[in-house]
C-alpha cells in the first residue's frame, strides 16, 4: 500500500510539472506577441520593415526601445478601428513623461579696491514638476529629494534659508549679490492650504535643522515674526496673505564644517567635480566673510509663463582677505584661494562659467588677468552695467593643454576709487547703566539728486522693553514723518516685537530712527551658560527700489547670468535692494552667580556643625569608665600577686 502511495506522488509531480512549463510557454509566447502588437501600432513602418528582416533573417535580434510621438491622425483611426471591436477589459497603461529638470552653476570673481577679492558661487537646479497638485512626486534625478520631500510635506511655497559667518561691510565692498545677516536667517511662504501655520512652521524648522546640522530647532514664538509688508515672494504668485509668512533669524549661530557638507550633498555633483572641487573648507572658514543660502521658489519655464518650474538656488559668497591669507603681494588665483584647480565642468550641468569683473579695469591699468580670454559679457547688476570675462568650462579649449584652469589676477596699481553704495545702513546701542538705553539706526541715502522710500523692519526681543512714544525719525536735523507704521508690541516669553515703517529717504542724506528701551530682569533659568557675553538682537531689514544709474533691460527672454537674475525686475529705472544692519549685542541685568554658590557652602556648613552636633548628643549612649591606676599602684599589685596577697 505504501508503494503505490509513493508512485502515486511521484505521478502527481511530474504532472503538475508538465502543466507549470506548457503555461509558462503560453504566457511567454502571449507576452511576445504583445509587445509586438503594441511596437506596430506605435510604430507601422518599422513593423513593416522588421517583418520584411524576420523571412530573411529569422533570428531574434534586440531592439533599443524609444519613446516615439503618437500623430492626432493615427489616434483617430486607431479611434476608428477600435469602434468595430469590442474593448478590451484591461488596457496597457500609457508611457508617463519624466519632468525635465536642468542644472547650471557659475563662479563670479569681484577684485576690489582693497586689495580683498570677492567670490559668488551659484548653483541653481530647475525641474519641471509640480508639488502643490498633491501628487506624490517620487522619482529625482538632479533636485535633492531631501528637499523636494520638505515642500511636499509642508506645503511650502517658498524656502530662504541662509548662514553667515562675519559682517559684510558694505563702504569697503560694496553691495553683495546675495545679501545675508549674521547668523541664521529663515524665511518662508507658505500655501494658502496650510490651516495650522505655526505648528508647520514649528515642525519644518525642527525638519530643516537636521537636514543642515544647524541650531534651527532653537526657533520658537520668541523669535518669529510675522511681517506685514517685508519678504514679498520672489517667486511667481499673487501671494498677498502675510498670514502665511514667517520670518526668523539666530544671529548667534556660528556656521562651520558641518553645516557646509550636508550643504554640498545637496548638489547633483556633490564635491566630485565642476566648480564644487572649490569648496575646501579649510579654506573657505579661513576668511573675512562665508555665507551659504539655499533658495527654494517657482518660476516661470518660459516668458509667457504659461508653465512654471521650481528653481533651488544654492549660493555661496566669500572675501578672501589680502592680510589674514598670509600673502605678502597682491596677487590672487584660484590655487591661492581654495587650493585647487578646475579640471572639468560637472557632467550634469547644463552650463559652467567663470565670471570675472573686470568693469573697474578695462584697459588692464590696475590688475592683469591671466589666461586671457576673448569671451566677454555684459548684465545688469544692482543697477550698473558690468563687463566681466567668460571661462566656458563646456568648452575643452578653455582648460588648454595642461587640461587646468588656474585664472590669475595681478595688480599693477593700487589707485582708484570705488562708487559708495547708494544705499547703506547701520545700528547701535546707546546710553549708559543696565535700565534703559536707545537703539539707533542710520540709513544713507548717497544718491546726489534721487530720493526714495525704503522699508525698515525691526526685530527686537520681548526683553527689550520698547517705549514707542519715544520713536523719532529725523533727516537733515528736521523730523521725517513714515508714511507707514506697524506695530506689534512682545509678549513677555512669548513674542518679540515687530516693527515696520516706510520711510522717503531724502538725496544725499542720513536719516536717524531713534526708540527708547528698558530692560527686562529674566530669570535666573533664562540666562544663557555665558550671561556676561551678552545677548543678541537680530539685525534690522531695509527693502528698498533704489534709482539705478544707467538704463537697466528687463527683457527676461535673454539668457542672463545667475547672478544678475536672482531678484525680479519689473522697471528699468530702478532695482531692488535689501540690506542689513549689524546685529546688536545688549547687556541685561546680570546676577552674581558665584553667590548661590557661597551660599551654598556656608549654609551647609552651619548645617553640618549645628545638626551634627545635636544628633550626636541625642544618638550617642555614656558610660562611666573607672580611671586607670598609677603606676606606682600598678607596680605594688604586680608584687602583692607575687607574694599571694590579694591586690590593692
Amino acid at each position: 500500500m505504501a508503494a503505490h502511495g509513493c508512485n502515486y506522488s511521484a505521478l502527481l509531480l511530474i504532472i503538475c510539472s508538465v502543466s507549470v512549463f506548457i503555461v509558462a510557454d503560453s504566457q511567454d509566447t502571449t507576452l511576445s506577441g504583445g509587445h509586438h502588437a503594441a511596437a506596430v501600432e506605435d510604430n507601422p513602418q518599422a513593423a513593416t520593415e522588421a517583418a520584411g528582416k524576420t523571412s530573411e533573417q529569422p533570428a531574434v535580434e534586440e531592439r533599443s526601445w524609444e519613446a516615439t510621438e503618437v500623430e492626432e491622425a493615427t489616434l483617430h483611426e486607431a479611434a476608428g478601428d477600435k469602434q468595430d471591436t469590442p474593448a478590451p477589459e484591461t488596457e496597457a497603461p500609457s508611457p508617463v513623461p519624466q519632468p525635465k529638470d536642468d542644472f547650471q552653476e557659475e563662479l563670479v570673481i569681484r577684485p576690489l579696491h582693497s586689495g580683498d577679492i570677492y567670490a559668488s558661487f551659484q548653483f541653481r537646479t530647475l525641474w519641471e514638476t509640480d508639488f502643490m497638485s498633491g501628487n506624490k512626486v517620487s522619482h529625482y534625478r538632479l533636485f535633492p529629494k531631501s528637499l523636494g520631500q520638505v515642500i511636499s510635506k509642508f506645503s511650502v511655497r517658498e524656502l530662504h534659508i541662509s548662514f553667515t559667518q562675519g559682517y559684510w561691510r558694505t563702504m569697503q565692498w560694496g553691495q553683495p549679490f546675495q545679501p545675508a545677516p549674521p547668523g541664521a536667517e529663515l524665511w518662508v511662504w507658505f500655501q494658502d492650504s496650510v490651516t495650522d501655520v505655526d505648528g508647520t512652521w514649528k515642525e519644518l524648522t525642527n525638519v530643516l535643522s537636521g537636514i543642515f546640522c544647524a541650531s534651527l530647532n532653537f526657533i520658537d514664538s520668541t523669535n518669529t515674526v510675522q511681517p506685514s509688508a517685508s519678504f514679498k515672494p520672489l517667486g511667481i504668485g499673487n501671494v498677498t496673505d502675510h498670514r502665511f509668512l514667517r520670518y526668523a533669524t539666530l544671529p548667534r549661530e556660528i556656521v562651520c564644517t558641518e553645516n557646509l557638507t550636508p550643504w554640498k550633498k545637496l548638489l547633483p555633483c556633490g564635491s566630485k567635480a565642476g566648480l564644487t572641487v572649490l569648496l575646501k573648507s579649510e579654506k573657505l572658514f579661513h576668511s573675512s566673510f562665508h555665507s551659504q543660502a539655499v533658495h527654494i521658489r517657482p518660476v516661470c519655464q518660459d516668458w509667457q509663463c504659461k508653465t512654471t518650474s521650481w528653481e533651488l538656488r544654492q549660493t555661496l559668497n566669500v572675501v578672501f582677505d589680502l592680510h589674514t591669507s598670509g600673502q605678502g603681494k597682491r596677487e590672487w588665483s584660484l590655487f591661492k584661494m581654495f587650493s585647487r584647480t578646475l579640471t572639468e565642468a560637472c557632467p550634469l550641468a547644463s552650463s559652467s562659467k567663470i565670471y570675472i569683473d573686470i568693469t573697474d579695469d578695462p584697459q588692464g591699468e590696475l590688475f592683469e588677468l591671466s589666461p586671457a580670454t576673448p569671451l566677454l559679457s555684459q548684465a545688469m547688476v544692482l543697477g550698473d552695467r558690468r563687463t566681466f570675462s567668460v571661462y566656458d568650462l563646456m568648452q575643452p579649449v578653455t582648460f588648454g593643454t595642461v587640461r587646468s584652469l588656474n585664472p590669475l589676477i595681478r595688480w599693477k596699481s593700487s589707485e582708484g576709487d570705488m562708487l559708495r553704495p547708494l544705499l547703506h545702513a547701520e545700528r547701535y546701542v546707546a546710553g549708559y547703566g543696565l535700565q534703559t538705553g536707545e537703539i539707533h539706526t542710520l540709513m544713507y541715502n548717497n544718491h546726489p539728486y534721487r530720493s526714495f522710500p525704503v522699508l525698515l523692519l525691526d526685530t527686537v526681543p520681548w526683553y527689550l522693553r520698547l517705549y514707542i512714544h519715544t520713536l523719532t525719525v529725523t533727516s537733515k536735523g528736521k523730523d521725517n514723518k513714515p508714511s507707514y507704521i506697524h506695530y506689534q508690541p512682545s509678549k513677555d516669553r512669548l513674542r518679540p516685537h515687530l516693527l515696520e515703517m516706510l520711510v522717503q529717504l531724502p538725496p544725499n542724506s542720513v536719516t536717524e530712527v531713534t526708540v527708547q528701551f528698558e530692560r527686562a530682569l529674566l530669570k535666573w533659568t533664562e540666562y544663557t551658560p555665558d550671561p556676561n557675553h551678552g545677548f543678541y538682537v537680530g539685525s534690522s531689514v531695509i527693502s528698498s527700489l533704489v534709482p539705478s544709474i544707467v538704463a537697466m533691460d528687463t527683457n527676461i527672454t535673454m539668457d542672463r547670468p545667475l547672478f544678475s537674475s536672482f531678484f525680479p525686475c519689473k522697471e528699468e529705472s530702478s532695482f531692488f535692494v535689501r540690506v542689513y544692519t549689524e546685529p546688536l549685542l545688549v547687556n541685561l541685568p546680570t546676577p552674581d552667580f558665584s553667590m548661590p554658590y557661597n551660599v551654598i557652602c556656608l549654609t551647609c556648613t552651619v548645617v553640618a556643625v549645628g545638626y551634627g552636633s545635636l544628633y550626636n548628643l541625642l544618638t550617642r549612649s555614656f558610660q562611666i569608665e573607672e580611671p586607670s591606676p598609677g603606676l606606682a599602684k600598678r607596680l605594688a599589685n604586680i608584687i602583692r600577686r607575687m607574694r599571694g596577697v590579694p591586690p590593692l
